[in-house]
C-alpha cells in the first residue's frame, strides 16, 4: 500500500498511496450551463447595484444577455467585479459580483442564467436521498430544503423504494432511518431552479433541514422533475369514497398532533355581571401566549352580527345558543379550542348545547356570583333594568338555573386565579399541555 513489496517483483507500478496522491482527476465542473444563484445584493451607494455570488456552472462574459429567474426579465451584463479588479469573464468556482444594464429586482435565492439555456423550474422533482438524522423520517413533516442559495419548505410525497447498499436490492418502506438511501418524490412550497445532478452537481444537490431542531436531516441528488402524468396523487380510492360521503380526510389524531391540543369547547356561564367575559378574554390571551390555537365567542360580538335578528325572548335565546353550538362543533372538529361566554340560563338548553358539541368535549365552567356581586360589577346594567329599560333582561336573570354538574365552579372577582385553575384543568384532562 505504501512501499513496493519484494514479494511482488512482477509489479512495476506505483504503490497505492502514491498513486492516489498523484493520479490526475479530470474536471467534473459544468462549463456549458450558466447558473448564477444570487447570494447577496450589494448597494454601497446609489450608483452601484451588484449581485454577488459564486458561479455554480457555465461561463458568463461582459456583454452577455442574461435572464433573471423567476421573473424571466432580461438584461445585459455590464461588469464582472472582484476584489482584485474587473474581469472579462467568470467561470466556476469563482466568486464575483455582476452588474446589469437594467434595474431588475433580484433577491437572494433567485438565479441568473442565459435565456437560451434554462434550468428546470418546478415544484415537483424526484431525488435520491441519504437520511442523516438519528431521528427517523416523519413523512408528514414540512421540511426546509436548502438548494443553492434558496431555502423554502418541502414535503415528501412518495418514498418509491429503499436501496440496500450491500446487495442493491430495492424494498418498499414508509419512512427512512439513519444512513438509509431511498428514491423520493418531493413537492416544494415554491418553484426552485434545478438541473439533474448527473448534469450539474451544484444545481442538482440539496440539503433537507428539520424545522424543529434545525439538524441536517438528509442530503439529496435530484434525478429530474416529474411530468404531470407521473405526479403522485395524494388522494387514494378510499379517500375519494370518503370525500363523496362528506367525510373529512384529516383524522382527529392528525389534528391533535399538528396543533398539540384537543379541539374542545370551554363554556363559561353565570349571571350578567359575574365576570364571564373578563375570564373568557383573559383565558384566551393566556392560551394564545402558550401556543394554543383558540377562538373566543362572546354574546356581545355575535349578537351584533351573526345572530343580530334574535332578541332576548326565550325562543330566540335558545335558537341563538343552539346555532352557536353548531359553530363550536365545527371549530372543534378542526382541532380548535373554543371559548364561549354566555349566560345560557337554563339547564335544558345547556344540555342540548352539550349534545350538539359532543358531551365528551363540552366543559361547563360556572362563575358562582350572587346578585349583590353582579350589581356592583355592572351597576349601569342593573340600573337600566330598575328603570324599566330592558324587561327581558330582568326575565333572563330571574329564571337563571345554577348548573347541576359543572366541570369547574369558579369564584367571582378572581380572574387571575380562575385562569390558572382553568389552564390546570385543561392540562390535567389532556386538552392543552402547559
Amino acid at each position: 500500500m505504501v512501499d513496493l513489496s519484494d514479494k511482488t517483483p512482477w509489479y512495476h507500478g506505483k504503490p497505492m498511496l502514491e498513486f492516489l496522491e498523484t493520479v490526475h482527476i479530470s474536471s467534473d465542473r459544468n462549463f456549458e450551463d450558466f447558473r448564477y444563484p444570487v447570494q447577496y445584493v450589494l448597494r454601497p451607494d446609489k450608483d452601484f447595484r451588484g449581485f454577488a455570488a459564486k458561479v455554480a456552472s457555465g461561463v458568463v462574459r461582459k456583454g452577455d444577455e442574461v435572464m433573471a429567474l423567476p421573473s424571466r426579465k432580461k438584461s445585459i451584463v455590464t461588469s464582472i467585479t472582484t476584489f482584485d479588479g474587473d474581469l472579462d469573464e467568470a467561470f466556476p468556482p469563482q466568486g464575483v459580483t455582476i452588474t446589469l444594464k437594467d434595474e431588475i429586482d433580484i433577491s437572494r435565492g433567485e438565479m441568473l442564467v442565459h435565456p437560451d439555456n434554462l434550468p428546470r423550474v418546478d415544484r415537483h422533482f424526484e431525488a435520491m436521498l441519504v437520511w442523516m438524522d438519528e431521528k427517523p423520517m416523519d413523512p408528514n413533516t414540512q421540511f426546509f430544503i436548502k438548494h443553492t442559495t434558496n431555502t423554502t419548505k418541502a414535503r415528501v410525497d412518495t418514498i418509491s423504494y429503499k436501496i440496500d447498499v450491500n446487495t442493491l436490492e430495492k424494498s418498499q418502506i414508509d419512512h427512512m432511518e439513519l444512513n438509509e438511501i431511498g428514491r423520493v418524490v418531493f413537492t416544494t412550497a415554491k418553484p426552485i431552479f434545478f438541473d439533474p445532478y448527473q448534469k450539474n452537481k451544484n444545481t442538482g444537490s440539496f440539503v433537507l433541514i428539520d424545522p424543529i431542531t434545525n439538524n441536517t436531516s438528509a442530503v439529496g441528488m435530484i434525478l429530474d422533475k416529474l411530468s404531470d402524468a407521473n405526479l403522485p396523487s395524494k388522494i387514494s380510492v378510499e379517500e375519494k369514497a370518503r370525500i363523496a360521503s362528506g367525510e373529512c380526510l384529516i383524522s382527529k389524531a392528525e389534528r391533535e398532533k399538528r396543533f398539540n391540543q384537543k379541539g374542545e369547547t370551554i363554556w363559561i356561564t353565570g349571571l350578567h355581571g359575574s365576570g364571564k367575559n373578563e375570564l373568557a378574554f383573559a383565558l384566551e390571551k393566556n392560551l394564545f401566549d402558550a401556543g394554543a390555537t383558540v377562538v373566543l365567542l362572546d354574546g356581545s360580538s355575535l349578537r351584533s352580527g351573526f345572530t343580530k335578528e334574535y332578541d332576548l325572548a326565550k325562543a330566540d335565546r335558545d335558537e341563538h345558543l343552539l346555532k352557536l353550538a353548531t359553530v363550536c362543533k365545527t371549530l372543534n372538529d378542526q382541532g380548535i379550542i373554543t371559548i364561549c361566554s354566555f349566560i345560557s340560563s337554563d339547564e335544558a338548553t345547556r344540555s342540548q348545547i352539550a349534545s350538539i358539541v359532543g358531551e365528551e368535549r363540552f366543559h361547563l365552567l360556572y362563575i358562582n356570583a350572587d346578585m349583590k356581586f353582579c350589581q356592583s360589577f355592572k351597576p349601569e346594567f342593573f340600573k337600566g333594568i330598575e328603570e324599566g329599560e330592558n324587561p327581558l333582561a330582568e326575565e333572563v336573570i330571574a329564571t337563571y338555573e345554577v348548573p347541576q354538574k359543572p366541570s369547574l365552579v369558579l369564584e367571582p372577582g378572581k380572574t387571575d386565579k380562575s385562569v390558572q385553575r382553568v389552564t390546570d384543568y385543561l392540562a390535567e384532562n389532556g386538552i392543552f399541555p402547559l
